[in-house]
């Protein structure tokens, strides 16, 4: 297993790019969901092929029963359904590479999968390994311990940490260590799967940029009520004595949702982690920068002003509070240097946002299938995009493509697409694909989806839902034996190979 590098300090915007968005829990192969097993190699490589030098992903954390890698239960660790098996037998904790029985439950699977590796380590594993372990246990205590302890007593209690015990929900020390002493061997398996999980991801970034492909993440700019961080440092949310939260997070009724969103994330107190220079952001971010080489700020607009739903009430009963601005990215800045940071600037956009925005050299997002309400100023229009921008079809939001021209168009927008397009003789999604290779904009993401011209069913999510999402998976068959080739001639066409 590779040590692992931080990034490779390339910043969006130093030359032109193509990307493609897949989650890792999509790629083929591996029980249940998706790994950074050898289909994650695979995937690279096709990338490489293809003239692609950009792999964007959603959050890489564990996830809550809904599978949202948007609602984690942790802001830096990573997810231990994405750890393959693989590297665990090369390793020499596994004997042979096990498959999941008959029925059995695939996330079940994975775990008992990483606890058997776990017994083989301590079993077998060399002077080495065992230093490499402490060294990362060391270097990422300040959110591993927590982290760890929040996982055992979860399973512990089986309910949020809200309805745990009072001494355990209010973190008692004396109730802190005694459950440490006596869920000891827990805490060690997940010091053990988070390492495993950094190093599984840190060979593949490795493979990925040595093969000219970037790696391009996603931090949520709110973190789930039942987490780690939200129960370990209560004093920066929006919190009342109980653990409940005064104030949550969510939208007003947008191209999304005609009603708004309810997202239930409690709220930051700004002020609070302003008073210590944002530290806990500043953490946060770092974890990132370690493992990404570019990062995308989810719900950017909400530095500049955030949504604010009274704990229970309806989306439109919410109002817009002022975020912590320009004064949060002048600290992350003076702590981290210039980082390579994307605003994900969509939603209800004020000229505020775009100021706070332009001022810190963020690249912003252009997705063309909001191009075309309106007139020729909309700004999602490739001819009023610009190179500091980075364009996508759609986004893991979205429909696909084919399924938005089939599903959400009628006749006359079809035809206005059309005619702003050039009349194309290719087939949708090809020629939506194409305008954004096009682009001026310095970056262009294709969900993979739109590259497989798929339709509506195979859509990653469906905001405002929580049935069926994050599921989606291909199959190496529909990439088909052209598709890597017709991708980088049109990479190559537009200059971003």
């Amino acid at each position: 297993m590779a040590t692992g590098q931080v990034n490779t300090g390339e910043g969006p915007l130093d030359r032109r790019r193509a990307g493609i968005l897949l989650h890792p829990t999509s790629l083929p192969e591996g029980p249940g969901n998706g790994d950074l097993g050898p289909a994650a190699y695979r995937f690279a490589d096709f990338l490489a092929e293809a003239g692609v030098g950009v792999w964007q992903t959603l959050p890489l954390g564990p996830t809550h029963e809904d599978g949202s890698p948007y609602h984690s239960l942790s802001a830096h660790a990573g997810s231990r359904r994405l750890i393959a098996r693989e590297p665990l037998v090369e390793a020499g904790w596994l004997d042979g590479v096990p498959e999941p029985g008959e029925g059995e439950d695939p996330e079940a699977f994975r775990l008992d999968l990483v606890a058997r590796a776990h017994r083989g380590f301590r079993e077998r594993a060399a002077p080495a390994q065992g230093a490499e372990l402490d060294i990362f246990c060391a270097e990422h205590a300040h959110w591993l311990e927590d982290f760890a302890l929040f996982m055992v007593l979860r399973a512990e209690q089986g309910r949020p940490w809200w309805e745990w015990p009072e001494p355990l929900r209010d973190r008692d020390p004396e109730a802190m260590g005694q459950a440490r002493e006596r869920l000891a061997d827990a805490l060690d398996h997940h010091r053990f799967a988070q390492w495993v999980f950094f190093q599984q991801w840190h060979a593949l970034k490795d493979y990925a940029n040595a093969r000219g492909i970037l790696l391009f993440g996603d931090i949520p700019i709110f973190v789930a009520h039942d987490s780690a961080e939200v129960w370990a440092h209560r004093e920066v949310f929006a919190l009342d004595r109980d653990g409940q939260p005064e104030t949550v997070a969510g939208v007003p009724p947008d191209y999304f949702s005609e009603t708004g969103q309810y997202w239930g994330n409690p709220h930051f107190r700004w002020d609070r982690l302003a008073a210590d220079g944002y530290r806990w952001w500043i953490d946060r971010i770092r974890t990132q920068h370690e493992l990404f080489d570019w990062v995308r700020l989810d719900h950017f607009r909400g530095f500049q002003a955030f949504w604010e739903i009274p704990y229970g009430a309806e989306p439109v009963e919410g109002r817009w509070v002022e975020g912590p601005g320009a004064d949060f990215f002048q600290a992350v800045a003076e702590a981290l240097g210039e980082l390579p940071l994307v605003a994900e600037d969509l939603g209800v956009i004020t000229a505020e946002v775009a100021a706070l925005r332009e001022r810190f050299a963020l690249p912003g997002m252009k997705v063309l299938q909001f191009a075309f309400d309106g007139d020729s100023g909309n700004p999602f229009l490739p001819h009023n995009h610009r190179r500091d921008f980075v364009a996508y079809t759609g986004t893991h939001d979205n429909n696909t493509t084919l399924g938005w021209w089939r599903d959400e168009l009628g006749e006359g927008d079809r035809q206005q697409v059309r005619e702003y397009l050039g009349m194309p003789e290719e087939a949708m999604p090809w020629p939506l694909v194409r305008a954004g290779l096009a682009s001026v904009a310095a970056c262009a993401v294709v969900p993979l989806q739109d590259c497989l011209a798929l339709g509506s069913e195979h859509r990653m999510n469906q905001p405002a839902t929580v049935e069926g999402n994050w599921q989606w998976r291909f199959r190496w068959d529909w990439l088909g034996n052209h598709l890597a080739d017709r991708l980088r001639r049109m990479n190559d066409l537009y200059g971003r190979v």
